[in-house]
């Protein structure tokens, strides 16, 4: 059902529209429901153990959204296959994040760039799990770059990826796995239980779209003229320092091209976690590293685009 014009025209409708706030987008509805799971879950089936019940949980949030979404196409051609392929174009849109990332991630430098720090520390607490209140410009700038190296994967080339190959039921499914993983994921008291299964899934699910993202930063500084030399061999020297068995490839990545220091000792919950430090300590992060990190993440978007046209094309789509 995914063809190559209708893939182009979603993610140009994500470019146009990102994350409209009238919207009621429907990873937002995805995380809505895992609350409402949650809570009961946590409240009810005490013979049930907590690991036992992420499982569950898992089961009762993918796989109906993965069938909900293929319904809502069906029905969508059924009405009129004009009304089915802009239904496609647009629920597809909904599960890249190219425009939301850059967008959100900028509210972040317009405080910053006004020398407003409690502001920028509020707009950063929207798009990153870390406590902020506590972290100065050089902190802030690191994650923000932290977050767009992270969601380039997560937001952009997963979504692209599984559209791919299996069309929006699929991407729908991924944003499923991926929301369970930011909402339970954690691995702290209330959550290292619960959420350990979501967590490892989510790990299995970005296993390839990580290594694909890593590799794209590096083909991005090239072209980009950044240390794509250096992309390369910090994100093999440093790409499985991270806890994560993914995120760590593509900060890997950014760090080595910026010529910059990544990761690094943080707050969580008010708890001080002590992360390595990926990349090298060769200067102090400032904003133009922050701008060129934009276009590494749009010039990859570029790329994986291409790369997903041309699987589409092979497959006869």
């Amino acid at each position: 059902m995914m063809t190559r014009e209708i893939f182009l025209l979603a993610f140009i409708l994500d470019l146009i529209m990102g994350d409209p706030q009238w919207l009621l987008h429907p990873v937002a509805l995805i995380g809505t429901f895992i609350s409402f799971l949650e809570k009961t879950f946590q409240k009810r089936f005490l013979i049930i153990n907590k690991k036992a019940k992420g499982i569950i949980l898992w089961f009762l949030v993918v796989i109906p959204v993965y069938f909900f979404s293929w319904i809502i196409l069906m029905e969508s051609f059924f009405i009129h296959h004009f009304f089915g392929i802009m239904m496609l174009i647009f629920l597809s849109a909904t599960t890249l994040a190219t425009k939301s990332l850059y967008v959100e991630s900028k509210k972040v430098a317009r405080a910053l760039d006004k020398d407003d720090l409690e502001g920028a520390q509020q707009y950063l607490s929207l798009i990153v799990g870390r406590d902020t209140q506590h972290l100065g410009k050089e902190g802030i700038f690191r994650a923000v770059i932290e977050t767009v190296a992270e969601n380039l994967s997560d937001g952009i080339v997963a979504p692209m990826f599984y559209l791919t190959i299996g069309g929006l039921p699929l991407a729908m499914a991924y944003k499923a796995v991926n929301t369970l993983d930011s909402m339970i994921g954690y691995k702290n008291e209330k959550y290292k239980e619960i959420g350990y299964f979501c967590a490892k899934i989510d790990d299995l699910w970005n296993w390839i779209p990580s290594r694909i993202t890593g590799l794209l930063i590096i083909l991005s500084s090239f072209f980009l003229q950044f240390n794509w030399k250096k992309a390369f061999s910090t994100m093999h020297r440093d790409g499985q320092k991270h806890s994560s068995p993914n995120s760590g490839l593509p900060e890997a990545a950014m760090a080595g091209s910026l010529d910059i220091q990544l990761g690094g000792p943080n707050h969580y919950f008010e708890q001080a976690v002590d992360k390595p430090f990926i990349g090298d300590n060769a200067k102090e992060i400032e904003r133009i590293d922050l701008n060129a990190a934009w276009r590494i993440m749009f010039t990859s978007s570029l790329f994986m685009v291409f790369f997903c046209l041309l699987m589409l094309r092979i497959l006869g789509k």
